[in-house]
């Protein structure tokens, strides 16, 4: 399985995944400065990766604060807004960072030494990693069976290993499918401008000797409409109490092609994935990245100088799209303001 991001005596190692799939490299961040940039930088990239990561790197930052109570929670609150600074959109982030916060507590109400303290904070970070993959999995069985029995499945952007601690969230439905038997080949969109499906979806499959077939994005259209595709499954980034889903841009595309063409569309995330405090997708915060991330591929100029850019790295699909939604407590079907809310019970 591919160690997407992993805890150890030295740091927080992590697969530069901007290197990808040229080159595997695994840096070790050893302060969680270095973590959260990594974050920011989308050296670790996905929801629930992003959430394991930020985990982590407040454990690190934790483990070099003073061991006196005020300083350390002062400090303890900075190292956790510089988290939140990182990514607005991923719901997983401030998930993370919230499971740290209530172990602190948790620490203090149970007066523990600072010293044991810190070790509870690297334990619970650890159990968030190993958490998700476990989720991963359970979500993968629970998802197999929508899958076709044979055909082509079409996803877009990356929501494998890569993108949490192990396994993946939609990767992961299909890997399960296969598993059992199902006989479905991938069709990955490049998923413009970062190229997480050209540069990553097809490196992990490739990996697993599932079959893939990278797409541009403006072809998933014409392969619907030639029956080439028989479900669409993706990840999310953020999913809303009505069950409108945040993703990475070019997925409400693909959602209504999908609805035109009589094609179900998954969304396979965790728990952590889900925010019911927000009512609808309206709500959720759209990152806005850099323009070079457009203009230049890696470091090959594809536009002219100066010219205006737009790059939201995400859009919201609204869940008249959605067919049904795959968690590690079951599948939720619409309505989805009742379904989503029965998974917590």
């Amino acid at each position: 399985m591919i160690k997407t991001v992993e805890w150890t005596n030295e740091g927080v190692v992590m697969i530069d995944q901007r290197l990808l799939p040229t080159q595997e490299v695994y840096p070790c961040y050893t302060t969680y400065k270095e973590v959260a940039e990594a974050i920011k930088d989308m050296v670790v990239r996905g929801a629930p990766a992003i959430g394991v990561s930020a985990a982590m790197g407040i454990a690190l930052g934790a483990k070099s604060l003073p061991e006196e109570w005020t300083e350390f929670t002062s400090q303890f609150e900075q190292i956790c807004q510089d988290f939140a600074a990182t990514r607005p959109t991923a719901v997983n982030l401030f998930w993370g960072i919230e499971q740290m916060k209530l172990t602190l507590s948790a620490c203090k109400a149970n007066k523990l030494s600072l010293a044991k303290t810190k070790e509870e904070l690297i334990k619970r970070a650890i159990a968030i990693y190993e958490a998700d993959i476990e989720a991963n999995k359970q979500m993968g069985r629970n998802g197999a069976s929508l899958m076709p029995d044979e055909g082509v499945v079409l996803t877009h952007c990356n929501a494998g290993a890569l993108a949490t601690a192990g396994y993946g969230t939609a990767l992961g439905v299909i890997r399960a499918a296969r598993e059992i038997g199902k006989n479905i080949s991938v069709y990955s969109d490049e998923t413009r401008p970062f190229l997480q499906g050209a540069r990553l979806t097809c490196w992990e499959l490739q990996k697993d000797n599932i079959p893939v077939t990278l797409i541009t994005d403006n072809m998933a259209g014409h392969f619907m409409k030639l029956g080439h595709i028989k479900a669409v499954i993706v990840g999310a980034d953020r999913i809303a109490a009505n069950g409108d889903v945040a993703n990475k841009i070019g997925t409400y595309m693909v959602a209504v092609l999908a609805k035109e063409n009589n094609i179900p569309f998954y969304v396979a995330a965790p728990l952590s994935t889900l925010d019911l405090k927000i009512k609808t997708g309206e709500q959720i915060p759209i990152e806005d990245r850099t323009s070079r991330e457009v203009t230049h591929i890696k470091d090959q100029q594809v536009a002219p100088d100066d010219v205006t850019v737009a790059n939201p790295a995400f859009d919201v699909t609204p869940n008249q799209y959605v067919a049904a939604i795959i968690t590690e407590k079951g599948v939720a079907y619409p309505p989805y303001n009742k379904s989503l809310e029965k998974l917590f019970e």
